[in-house]
């Protein structure tokens, strides 16, 4: 059993001044406010809960800066980058990727590398079975990771053995376009009966709306709405491209919209009908995705510069409070919650103990008080002032370094040097 004393808390009714937090196997079991520190405790200044990254694809990492040359064509765009993508894949563990029989192996790695690094992980297998609506087969560079839909389910099910106090797995299908209507039926029927997160791509792009309404005679949200039982359960990616109806419909079915900034920027996907979406009673959480960016505050803050750069005007996503740090933040804890399979979250009894510790005295928190230190984090820019990490009730990241850096960087340099994205 651990106790932390932070002279500042984020609780669900707002910050707290000592706030004595006793941590025990994993979990939050008890909160003291007003509370003075034992000599025993782990002393912290301001203590937030940690946000899940809701959508990840970590191995995208190694492409971070290895696309932005024009091409030969002169028009580049998300199929021109998929394409380099695929190639990056083909060459991260090869043999295991093309080996159905050895998609455990893959999973394997991932839990392992979660537990070396210290995260809670929740591992979302998805099926890709097709190259588009109206190819039933993948294509050449698609075979690598391609299944059907039995072997994606036995997989699935081996999967759930992993399950474990850090470790949740959800389930998914990649898109409406890789996958076929009665395969992406049966997936959300394995998802309701195991009351998993069901997690998919969707709208990403206006080229996927337009094969969708060419196949299915429907955009894609309203396709999907109409035609599965859309619920809380449910998180969707990106859902860049929807129409106004759409947007309040998706709203209303509880549904996760999982929105990834500085990924959907850097892609040129497009932006996200926010306002509109959380007028509407609609959540949200982020995600890192291709990893051009691992800051979680980064995604929050270019979440609002994208709708001030399309409405031209300021303080946009401020429904619930007048700051907007406070709104984003309080939002995306929940919405990322819910993407994960988290029934508790931020800092109350019973909830994981995911904290993370800010250093009080950081110049980017002087002179901010309660009202507006979320906002500090969100706006200000600038390398975080991130002192501790707690995952699992393991402290990860202490005097801001992590606990294993050295070896985590000289295991990733070293990888990154076999791969041909290299070069």
């Amino acid at each position: 059993m651990d106790y932390v004393f932070a002279s500042k808390a984020l609780l669900p009714d707002g910050w707290a001044d000592d706030v004595r937090l006793r941590v025990d196997q994993g979990r939050i079991e008890g909160i003291e406010v007003a509370a003075t520190a034992s000599a025993d405790d782990t002393l912290a200044g301001c203590v937030i809960p940690g946000l899940c990254n809701a959508h990840s694809h970590a191995f995208q990492r190694a492409l971070a800066g290895h696309t932005e040359q024009r091409s030969p064509a002169g028009h580049d765009s998300f199929w021109t980058w998929r394409e380099r993508m695929y190639e990056l894949a083909g060459q991260v563990d090869a043999s295991a990727l093309t080996a159905i029989d050895k998609q455990d192996a893959m999973l394997q790695a991932i839990v392992q590398a979660a537990t070396d690094s210290g995260i809670r992980l929740t591992y979302v297998p998805v099926l890709y079975e097709r190259a588009g609506f109206n190819d039933p087969e993948p294509a050449a560079h698609q075979r690598n990771f391609a299944m059907s839909l039995d072997e994606f389910l036995a997989h699935y099910t081996r999967a759930a053995d992993y399950g474990s106090e850090s470790v949740n797995i959800a389930i998914g299908a990649h898109s409406l376009r890789a996958v076929s209507h009665e395969s992406l039926a049966e997936i959300a029927r394995v998802a309701a009966d195991n009351d998993a997160p069901m997690h998919l791509h969707i709208a990403e792009q206006q080229r996927e709306v337009d094969q969708c309404m060419a196949a299915y005679g429907r955009r894609p949200v309203r396709w999907l709405l109409e035609n599965l039982d859309v619920t809380e359960r449910w998180c969707l990616v990106h859902a860049t491209h929807m129409d106004f109806d759409e947007a309040a419909a998706l709203a209303g079915s509880g549904a996760v919209a999982v929105l990834c900034p500085s990924t959907e920027a850097n892609l040129g996907d497009g932006l996200f009908p926010l306002h509109h979406f959380l007028e509407e009673g609609g959540r949200i959480a982020i995600g890192s995705d291709s990893h051009v960016s691992i800051n979680p505050f980064e995604e929050l803050r270019w979440l609002e510069y994208g709708q001030r750069l399309a409405t031209q005007s300021r303080n946009v996503v401020s429904l619930r409070h007048s700051h907007v740090g406070s709104e984003l933040f309080s939002r995306v804890l929940e919405g990322g919650a819910m993407a994960g399979g988290q029934t508790t979250v931020g800092l109350v009894k019973g909830a994981p103990a995911d904290l993370v510790v800010l250093s009080d005295d950081d110049p980017m928190l002087a002179g901010h008080g309660d009202a507006s230190r979320l906002d500090a984090l969100v706006f200000s820019g600038y390398p975080l002032p991130v002192e501790r990490v707690m995952a699992n009730g393991n402290w990860r990241v202490v005097d801001a370094v992590h606990v294993d850096r050295a070896r985590a960087r000289a295991e990733y340099a070293t990888t990154l040097k076999t791969l041909g994205t290299m070069r």
